[in-house]
């Protein structure tokens, strides 16, 4: 049953009495707010209302984990600070005396909010709140950027993942029950005596790459031995999944090589599992130079009041402008505001997202990508002259080319490829710099979407452009601030969880800076309500 917070106060309530905790902080302004920023009420269908124990009040849990979020500390922690920290006592509005709780209980809320999709509560409340007081406007400009955060599971080399599948594929085959042993052969005795009875690394010199290269062949075989077992059971999902996962392993990982044995593939493949604890963990990389293991967490804001409008996990692998549509689609329908422009860095610039927000029905996105500037502007691609009508192009010596091949895709959009001839290429001066085939002249591509990348392309060297552009590291300095209050440490497994715990960090962000912006307007009106000569006083008592 739903337990609700008592309205008569206490003769010991923290924010009644008192106390050095600044009125102005954090803590001081979400105590004054008490019982308007979160309502029980607000979340009484994850409870049944006519019997039963009553609950822990929804509104304080609720604030307890945005707190908890906030100043990024674990459960056990939380709840001492619900105890013991006078700060949050004042931000939750408690008695002094409140001997806290026991930490599963954050737990707990935190599953029934995931089981009634009530993870984006305090997100979508925020930002409610924050059109109700015109700090949000209908229509929006973007800030999005996407940065890296740690997975919850520990990183597994190929050795690790296929020791600990198989130990998790034989006993949810039940074969660490006595019973289910009786009858076998020695071939899965011994396998069951290895991987099931213990659970630690041979013990070989893994710095012989022969050794390895031994054991890995041995994890190979019984590998495939314990599939062999497993399609016994294939009709059981617990153990069809292993199943899939450890194939899956092999695949990615291993190769035969030509005497029979095994070896580690060169390369990483596409989708490549990294943790058998936190299985939607994956390679990626920021850049050509930085790379990181876990997810990539996408963060778009409104560049006006500087408020988080969505943040989303994606996949690590996943490229920056993949997410760009999709976060507009997410904010247009979560938050109910129209996106009018998206300003962001060139990796979302690509032509298909050009033409997708130029061609968007109803409401056209204006994208602000920078394009790529050429390493050698003289025979960079945008140095030739092509004529979409005659379907020629002209290099910057002159020589002229019609198309060699045409191709048009759903939308009849036309792309052109141009050979250029070698002989003539060769008498050229700029021939070495500009020539890369051994064979043929210079080659020059368009795409399908060449008229928005030419529009780019010269929209990028206005003022306009660069006016507007420098509005863009705004979110990166957001995002500085979400790692701070711990957006890079992932607290949990599941895609429902981790997304849970980036919304509500993101709501405790959002909530500091609903602060701010009402510290301003109130400073704003004090000015306009005051007068002049008042205003200088003041100014001069400073």
């Amino acid at each position: 049953m739903i337990g609700k917070r008592k309205a008569q106060a206490s003769l010991f309530d923290a924010i009644g009495l008192p106390h050095p905790v600044p009125a102005d902080s954090f803590y001081g302004r979400m105590g004054s707010l008490n019982g308007k920023l979160m309502r029980d009420d607000d979340l009484k269908e994850m409870y049944t209302l006519d019997n039963g124990r009553p609950s822990l009040p929804p509104s304080m849990m609720a604030g307890v984990l945005l707190l908890q979020f906030y100043d990024d500390v674990s459960d056990g922690e939380a709840v001492e600070r619900v105890r013991y920290d006078l700060r949050w006592k004042v931000a939750l509005n408690l008695p002094l005396d409140y001997n806290g709780f026991d930490p599963s209980s954050l737990s707990v809320f935190r599953s029934r909010l995931v089981q009634h999709n009530q993870e984006r509560y305090a997100f979508d409340r925020f930002l409610k709140v924050a059109r109700e007081e015109g700090f949000l406007a209908d229509r929006v400009t973007m800030l999005s950027d996407t940065t890296n955060a740690k997975g919850a599971g520990a990183t597994q080399d190929t050795y690790t993942l296929l020791r600990k599948g198989l130990r998790k594929l034989l006993k949810s085959m039940g074969y660490h029950l006595p019973g289910k042993r009786q009858g076998c052969s020695a071939e899965i005795e011994k396998l069951l005596a290895t991987y099931v009875d213990q659970d630690r690394r041979a013990e070989i010199d893994w710095s012989d790459a022969v050794m390895r290269s031994a054991q890995l062949k041995v994890l190979v075989t019984d590998s495939e031995a314990a599939l062999e077992l497993a399609l016994q059971q294939i009709d059981n999902p617990e153990i069809r999944g292993l199943g899939w996962t450890i194939s899956k392993i092999l695949g990615d990982d291993v190769e035969q090589t030509p005497d029979g044995g095994s070896k580690i593939r060169a390369g990483t493949a596409a989708e490549r599992f990294i943790s058998l604890y936190d299985t939607e963990m994956r390679h990626g990389r920021k850049s050509a130079s930085k790379r990181f293991d876990g997810h990539k967490v996408s963060t778009s804001t409104d560049q006006a009041s500087e408020l988080i409008l969505d943040i989303e996990d994606l996949s690590a692998p996943l490229g920056d402008g993949q997410d760009l549509l999709p976060a507009v689609q997410r904010i247009e329908e979560n938050v109910g505001v129209i996106v009018e422009r998206a300003i962001v860095d060139g990796a979302y610039g690509s032509g298909k997202n050009r033409a997708d927000c130029a061609e968007r029905p109803n409401n056209p996105i204006d994208l602000l990508s920078p394009m790529r500037h050429p390493n050698d502007p003289e025979v960079d691609k945008s140095a030739f002259r092509i004529d979409d009508q005659a379907k020629t192009a002209t290099c910057p010596k002159g020589q002229t080319v019609s198309a060699k091949s045409i191709e048009t895709d759903e939308q009849k959009r036309t792309a052109l490829i141009f050979v250029f001839d070698r002989a003539t290429c060769e008498k050229c001066p700029l021939f070495t710099r500009c020539v890369r085939s051994k064979t043929s002249g210079r080659t020059v591509s368009t795409s399908f979407f060449e008229n928005y990348l030419r529009e780019a392309r010269q929209r990028q060297e206005t003022d306009e452009f660069q006016k507007l552009y420098r509005l863009r590291p705004r979110i990166e300095g957001k995002q500085a601030e979400l790692v701070y209050h711990g957006l890079r440490n992932t607290r949990y497994i599941g895609k429902a969880k981790r997304r849970l715990q980036r919304l509500w960090l993101a709501a405790a962000v959002n909530l500091k800076r609903l602060f701010k912006l009402s510290e301003i307007r109130d400073n704003c009106l004090v000015i306009v309500s005051t007068p002049v000569h008042e205003v200088q006083m003041n100014a001069l008592m400073v």
